[in-house]
């Protein structure tokens, strides 16, 4: 069960406006990430469900955090049907995201109360979205639309939130230009676990990453 109301877990994604997204088979190595962004700042985090057993390592990265990251909120990426996002809900994951607008894994989602953020690459499918009861779209692929695509959606649809997955980059530039275009938070994933951290286990150097990130783009409020 989330430990978060889908109410609380949408307030954290807009106020920790960095959502950092990673992978990792080893429990232990996946907590000491978690750690680290956790220190820097987000209160935010999504781990991707991207390889064969990734619900077992899910179910003991979300116990830790919640026994010792108090006030973060850990959600499940790449979702693609009803039956993997009821098993994630159940494991505790706080959010889910997709990367398609799926009908069905909202409705499971809407059923438990769960903050659901699908994908969506169009107006139309922003609309829809939000017509499903959608509070935060995922703009995706971001470094395909780009953040004038985000500002002239916004243009007649003021109230869209969303999260923009792909195209960012951790530097003062990209994270302004998104921010400034109208977006609500930003996923981050390779471009933040580096392969050189995340194999040389330089929690530390995650750990001033996130701090820096998280500083440019709470100014931009």
């Amino acid at each position: 069960m989330a430990t978060f109301t889908r109410i609380e877990t949408l307030q954290l994604l807009a106020q920790s406006r960095l959502v950092p997204l990673f992978y990792h088979p080893d429990p232990e190595v996946a907590f000491e990430l978690a750690a680290a962004c956790y220190r820097g700042g987000t209160r935010v985090l999504e781990f991707t469900n991207r390889a064969d057993y990734a619900h077992e390592v899910f179910n003991v990265l979300c116990k830790r955090i919640h026994r010792e990251l108090p006030g973060m909120a850990l959600g499940v990426g790449s979702i693609q049907d009803t039956g993997t996002a009821a098993l994630f809900i159940q494991l505790g994951a706080d959010f889910v995201i997709t990367p398609l607008l799926r009908e069905d894994v909202i409705f499971t989602c809407n059923r438990r109360k769960v903050a659901v953020i699908p994908g969506v690459s169009t107006s139309t499918e922003i609309g829809r979205a939000e017509e499903l009861g959608v509070e935060i779209v995922k703009i995706a692929p971001g470094e395909v639309l780009g953040p004038a695509f985000l500002k002239a959606h916004l243009g007649p649809c003021p109230w869209t939130r969303s999260m923009i997955s792909g195209g960012v980059s951790p530097d003062e530039n990209s994270i302004k230009s998104w921010l400034d275009a109208g977006a609500t938070c930003l996923g981050m994933g390779s471009k933040l676990f580096t392969k050189d951290i995340v194999a040389q286990k330089n929690y530390a150097a995650l750990e001033e990453k996130v701090r820096a990130i998280v500083a440019i783009a709470q100014a931009q409020h």
